[in-house]
C-alpha cells in the first residue's frame, strides 16, 4: 500500500509541477517576447502618459494593445495583475517531488557507492540541499559585484553570466562525483531553478512592491528597482531551457550513466542556451543562425560521441535463457517479482523475460537505467551477457 500511495503522490505532484512550469515559463517567454517587440509610440497622447513602448496583437478573436510604462504610469491603477505564484508553485511542487522521490529515499536515489561512499544517507541529503543554497549565494554575489556598468548602471550581464556558467560547470562536475548520476542531473537543474525563483522572490517582486509603495506615498518611483528586476528577469530567460533539459535528461540512463556524465549535462545545457539565444534575437528581428548551428553541432556531437559501439555475437557462445534467469534472480527480482512488481513489470519467469526482451535490452543495455542506480551491483560482464542474449534471434 505504501508503494501504491507513493506512486499516486508522485503522479499528482508531477502533474502539478508540469502545470505550474507551463504557466511560469510560458509567461516568462511571453514577456521577453513582448519586451522585444514593443515599439515607441507615435501618438502624442501616449507619449504624454509616459508610454515607453506598445504593441498591437490579435488573438482569440480580439485585438490587444499592451503598453509599457517606464518607470511607472503617472496614475497607479487600482487593479494590478501580478505574476509570481507561477514561479513559487513551480519551485514548491518541484521541491516536494524532490523530497518525496529522492530525499526520503536517499540511500537508493541519491547514493551510489560506486560514485561516492557517504558515511550515512543524511549526509547526502544535506549536501544536495547545500547545492541549492550555495548556487544562489554565488549567483547573487556575482550579480551584486559584477552586474553594473563602469558608470554604476545596472548591466554587464556578460560578466555575471560568465561567472554563472563557470560555476554551473563546476557544480555539474562536483554533483556527478558525489551523487548517483540521475540525482546529480536533477540537483543541478534544481539549483538553477532555485536561482530563478529566488530572483522572483527576492528581487523582482519586492522591487515592484517598492515602486508601488513609493507611488502611493506620492513620491517619484526610483528606476533602480525596475532595472534590477529587468536584469534578473533576463537572466531567468537564459536559465529556463537549461533547467528543462536537466530535468528531462535525468529520465534517460544513457545520459546520466555515461562515464563523463557531467560533460553530457553541460553540453545539453549549453545547447539550451544557444536555442534560447536564437529565439530572443529573433524577437528583435535578427536571425542568429550561428546559435542554431552551435546548438545542432553540440547535440550532434553528443549523439555521435555517445553512440554505442556495434557488437557482434558471431564469435561468442550463445547465451541461454537459464543464464539470464540467474542474473535476473540476483539483480532484478527484488523489484520485479510477484504482484508487487514495480511498474507492473514481472521478470520472475522465463515467459516474462522473453515477453520483455526488447524492453530489457533498452533499459539495461542502451539506457543503462536498470537496475536503478545499479543498487544490486550488476557487473559489466552481466550486462554484456544480457545484451548478447537480447540480440540473439
Amino acid at each position: 500500500m505504501d508503494i501504491y500511495l507513493l506512486d499516486w503522490a508522485s503522479l499528482l505532484l508531477r502533474w502539478l509541477h508540469v502545470i505550474t512550469v507551463i504557466a511560469w515559463i510560458g509567461a516568462s517567454f511571453y514577456f521577453v517576447w513582448l519586451d522585444n517587440h514593443l515599439v515607441k509610440p507615435a501618438a502624442d497622447d501616449l507619449k504624454a502618459k509616459g508610454v515607453d513602448g506598445e504593441l498591437w496583437a490579435v488573438h482569440g478573436g480580439g485585438f490587444y494593445n499592451p503598453q509599457k510604462y517606464m518607470v511607472a504610469p503617472s496614475n497607479l491603477p487600482r487593479d494590478l495583475h501580478w505574476f509570481y505564484w507561477e514561479s513559487y508553485w513551480t519551485w514548491i511542487s518541484g521541491m516536494a517531488l524532490f523530497v518525496v522521490l529522492y530525499l526520503f529515499n536517499a540511500s537508493q536515489m541519491l547514493v551510489d557507492p560506486r560514485v561516492h561512499a557517504w558515511g550515512a544517507p543524511w549526509q547526502a541529503v544535506v549536501a544536495a540541499l547545500g547545492f541549492l543554497v550555495v548556487g544562489w549565494v554565488v549567483y547573487d554575489i556575482a550579480c551584486r559585484a559584477l552586474g553594473r556598468t563602469p558608470d554604476g548602471q545596472i548591466g554587464n550581464d556578460g560578466r555575471v553570466l560568465a561567472v554563472v556558467a563557470a560555476f554551473v560547470i563546476l557544480a555539474s562536475w562536483l554533483a556527478c562525483q558525489l551523487f548517483a548520476g540521475r540525482a546529480a542531473f536533477l540537483i543541478v537543474g534544481a539549483m538553477l531553478a532555485t536561482l530563478m525563483t529566488a530572483n522572483v522572490a527576492h528581487w523582482i517582486i519586492p522591487g515592484q512592491r517598492k515602486v508601488i509603495a513609493q507611488m502611493r506615498a506620492g513620491h517619484k518611483p526610483d528606476p533602480i528597482f525596475g532595472a534590477r528586476g529587468k536584469q534578473r528577469s533576463v537572466h531567468n530567460t537564459w536559465f529556463g531551457l537549461p533547467v528543462l533539459i536537466a530535468m528531462l535528461s535525468n529520465h534517460y540512463g544513457m545520459l546520466y550513466q555515461h562515464p563523463h556524465n557531467w560533460v553530457v549535462l553541460c553540453v545539453l545545457m549549453a545547447a539550451g542556451v544557444a536555442i534560447r539565444v536564437f529565439f530572443v534575437r529573433r524577437h528583435k528581428g535578427v536571425n542568429s543562425w550561428g546559435a542554431v548551428v552551435l546548438a545542432l553541432a553540440l547535440l550532434a556531437g553528443l549523439i555521435v560521441g555517445m553512440a554505442p559501439k556495434a557488437q557482434s555475437n558471431a564469435a561468442a557462445a550463445p547465451v541461454t535463457l537459464a543464464q539470464v534467469q540467474a542474473i535476473s534472480a540476483e539483480r532484478c527480482l527484488a523489484c520485479h517479482m510477484g504482484e508487487v512488481a514495480q511498474k507492473g513489470v514481472r521478470l520472475d519467469s522465463a515467459e516474462a523475460l522473453l515477453s520483455h526482451k526488447a524492453a530489457i535490452y533498452q533499459q539495461v543495455i542502451v539506457q543503462r537505467a536498470m537496475p536503478l542506480n545499479n543498487a544490486t551491483g550488476m557487473t559489466e560482464d552481466e550486462r554484456d551477457l544480457i545484451g548478447r542474449w537480447a540480440r540473439q534471434p
